[in-house]
């Protein structure tokens, strides 16, 4: 099944909440609270602010109790659910968008989902390899990955990366617990058959979850920057969507979530206003088997695929530059990218 959609503008769009039966939820942003305390009249003078009378409540206020009221559903479908959400793209350049997708995922933590946060952080490591006078290069979508290419990745993702992460996360009002693929064997790597040409690009060998359960089960977010090991302890950069899917497979999450710079699948990649709103995994291998799917596309549907595959019940591909993109996916029908299901 395949339906498309216009592509999304990036400012936020008016939603409602009907049905929270659909196969993945959807968002919108909260108002901030209203002011309280003086005014100042038209005479210059302080005087206490009259509340409006009963039977005239402010627009305002009602679409906002609104929203609330319209998104107990979803939030009621969720709870205590698990989703694992990939975090990475544009939505990693701008510290505005930045604050923005965490403050939304901690929202998603006090009304009770389980979420684990397992981030990329491509910008920052083309960055830092630019400062030292290496050009990054990329084959399918991957990063060519040689020993110094190799402990720039290590030093960007597991420390500066994650570090500010977990550190926004706890400005926000939850609690995060920072992470990398080697802290307690989370993720086991090996070589990328590709390894001639890409280096030190690894793929997952084996997930050992137990470190997570009782991080997830004390109210805490893993933050998880995607660098492994291999048996010999060699450090291996693992693509964050592929990292992020086998993740979701071994907790046996309820959604996978990928927040990246792309609006998601093109029925006509030179279209962009031929999104794919819905498909399943036989329509995906059809595009991909087509030629529809190309470039950083195809390691994201192949994670999504893999990860449906293992039991995850859905996954959806959003595009992090719209606003409160991921609220969208999980309290609305309508979301913000493409969702793939089994």
């Amino acid at each position: 099944m395949l339906v498309t959609k216009p592509h999304p503008s990036l400012a936020l769009p008016s939603v409602s909440l009907p049905n929270p039966n659909l196969n993945a939820g959807r968002a919108t942003p909260f108002a901030s609270s209203r002011p309280r305390g003086l005014r100042v009249s038209a005479s210059s003078s302080l005087a206490p602010a009259r509340p409006a009378p009963a039977s005239q409540p402010k627009a305002a206020a009602l679409n906002r109790v609104g929203i609330l009221s319209e998104a107990l559903p979803f939030i009621q479908r969720f709870k205590g659910k698990t989703v694992v959400v990939k975090y990475g793209g544009a939505a990693m350049k701008s510290p505005e968008l930045q604050a923005s997708v965490i403050r939304d995922l901690v929202l998603l933590s006090c009304v009770g989902l389980r979420l684990v946060l397992v981030h990329g952080g491509g910008p920052e490591i083309n960055s830092v390899l630019e400062r030292v006078g290496v050009k990054p290069q990329f084959r399918n979508g991957l990063r060519v990955t040689d020993a110094a290419t190799m402990e720039v990745v290590e030093m960007v993702l597991a420390g500066k990366v994650n570090k500010h992460l977990v550190s926004l996360v706890c400005l926000a009002g939850a609690t995060a617990v920072g992470l990398c693929g080697k802290d307690a064997r989370l993720l086991t790597a090996r070589p990328s058959p590709d390894a001639a040409e890409l280096g030190f690009v690894g793929e997952v060998a084996r997930v050992d979850p137990s470190v997570l359960h009782p991080i997830i089960a004390s109210g805490h977010i893993p933050v998880i920057a995607t660098v492994a090991a291999d048996e010999a302890g060699q450090a291996y950069n693992i693509n964050a969507d592929t990292a992020a899917g086998e993740i979701a497979a071994a907790i046996g999450a309820e959604k996978l979530l990928l927040i990246t710079d792309v609006s998601g699948i093109l029925a006509d990649r030179d279209d962009p206003g031929s999104l794919v709103k819905e498909i399943d995994i036989a329509g995906v291998r059809r595009m991909v088997a087509e030629g529809k799917v190309g470039g950083g596309m195809i390691p994201k549907v192949e994670c999504c695929v893999r990860a449906l595959a293992q039991g995850v019940r859905t996954a959806s591909i959003i595009d992090g530059r719209v606003p409160h993109s991921l609220l969208l996916e999980i309290l609305t029908d309508e979301g913000t990218g493409t969702m793939i299901t089994g």
